[in-house]
């Protein structure tokens, strides 16, 4: 009887190759971040929506009132509310471009910066604003991310973090003009704070990915 003899062919492989593989994960992980993105502008436009049409703009009552206790809750809620669609319509083109950017590097940043955005750029606006004044509106938070994106390049020194932020200045640059005082109407004290909120949010991400 002759000796059993192993096959030299080799098993047939089932498995995806590697860029299939990459190609995936990254379909996924967009459409994670799309998700992200279109729930949060959903949020803001049935808000808007429902304050408009059904509450004849009462929920505004809930807006950032400088230096009054009752204006307090505004520092938590005043990103959900805009003085109408225009307003809106405007804020959301800016997260959708800014607020994209941001979660597709990391859903956990967006969810820092818009938070720090929120916190900081509502108390910017009731220590600041002028006594009397109402400020509503997510802008803090666009502003969040602008200043995220922008830092984010200088303090990760990576190349890919350094390019996005240059194409950041350079498409958006002339946003940091928001954060000038004086703009009549312009809540420019929650797009200095939310500003800063952003840039400090990109220092910490940087030193805790560091580690």
């Amino acid at each position: 009887m002759s000796p059993a003899t192993k096959s030299s062919r080799k098993p047939a492989r089932t498995a995806q190759s590697k860029p299939q593989g990459d190609w995936q994960t990254l379909r996924r992980e967009w459409r994670a971040t799309w998700k992200v993105i279109v729930g949060m502008l959903a949020v803001l436009w049935t808000v808007e929506l429902v304050d408009l049409y059904a509450l004849g703009g009462r929920l505004d009552a809930y807006s950032v009132r400088p230096r009054e206790l009752d204006g307090l809750l505004g520092i938590l809620t005043h990103p959900f509310l805009h003085g109408g669609l225009p307003h809106l319509i405007s804020n959301s083109a800016g997260i959708l471009v800014l607020g994209t950017l941001v979660a597709a590097r990391s859903r956990w940043a967006w969810l820092w910066v818009s938070l720090a955005g929120t916190l900081l750029g509502g108390l910017g606006m009731w220590l600041l604003g002028a006594s009397g004044s109402v400020h509503i509106g997510a802008s803090g938070v666009v502003f969040a991310y602008f200043g995220y994106l922008l830092f984010a390049g200088w303090f990760e020194r990576r190349f890919a973090s350094m390019l996005l932020s240059a194409l950041v200045l350079l498409v958006y640059g002339t946003m940091i003009f928001g954060v000038l005082p004086g703009q009549v109407g312009v809540s420019w004290e929650g797009h200095l704070f939310g500003f800063f909120a952003g840039v400090i949010m990109a220092r910490v991400l940087a030193k805790r990915a560091d580690h």
